[in-house]
């Protein structure tokens, strides 16, 4: 498929793929470009083959249903089982940059740092692409949310729906969604999704796309902030909904 059209947001997805079954993701109809990314002594480039895992389908969807004017490229980098390479997500990056994406969702997380994979980011954010990318709530960084100018998105239990969002600000994450998606996607992976649709919905109204404009407007649109704190049942804060806007 080619470049996106002249004008409009596209929307980056690297993931599992898109569904062909019989019930599709909404958005689908929006894929204006796509590529498999394998694996065997290096990357290999294929035709994107059926959504086996559903995480990428659910992700469309739910990023679609933010954006309704967005277009979306998908980059497939798992297949089998939700497991990749830094290598291969590299590549994704990369082939997405040549695609002209405004904005790139990466709901996945690798444990170490490769020179590649920082490179791609560090290259995508030169060529003014927003980089969306889950991290845990606590516990050890994750790549490549932990790199520099990368929005580090999670899941957030206060948003019970989603049009709501929280802005945390923590060592951890930057801000957090709706932790629900369809084909049961839930935690960082759905929050970073809701959060890459929400700035898709912002880049097509005509929000300005640097990421400092970007952070300021997800803190306005935000019901929460802070961490998450969970407390005693039955106590104020708990009935209160801890920290709302």
């Amino acid at each position: 498929m080619g470049l996106k059209t002249t004008g409009r947001v596209t929307i980056g997805i690297v993931d599992s793929g898109y569904g062909f079954e019989s019930s599709p993701p909404v958005g689908i109809d929006r894929v204006v470009a796509s590529q498999a990314f394998r694996f065997d002594q290096g990357v290999i480039l294929a035709p994107v083959v059926n959504d086996r895992l559903g995480h990428g389908s659910a992700l469309l969807e739910v990023i679609a249903e933010q954006a309704p004017q967005a277009e979306f490229a998908i980059a497939q980098i798992f297949t089998e089982r939700l497991s990749t390479t830094p290598v291969q997500v590299a590549a994704a990056i990369d082939w997405l940059v040549e695609q002209q994406v405004d904005l790139i969702n990466l709901s996945l997380g690798l444990r170490n740092d490769r020179d590649i994979l920082r490179v791609a980011c560090e290259n995508a954010i030169k060529a003014g692409v927003i980089i969306c990318a889950s991290s845990p709530a606590k516990g050890d960084p994750v790549y490549p949310s932990a790199y520099p100018g990368v929005f580090r998105m999670t899941g957030d239990a206060r948003c019970t729906g989603p049009k709501q969002l929280s802005s945390l600000k923590t060592q951890y994450a930057d801000f957090g969604g709706y932790v629900k998606a369809r084909n049961g996607v839930i935690g960082a992976s759905a929050g970073c999704a809701q959060l890459t649709g929400h700035i898709g919905r912002y880049l097509t109204t005509g929000g300005a796309s640097d990421l400092n404009s970007v952070s300021h407007w997800l803190e306005s649109q935000a019901d929460y902030f802070g961490v998450e704190v969970r407390f005693p049942p039955g106590s104020v804060e708990q009935k209160d909904g801890g920290q709302e806007k």
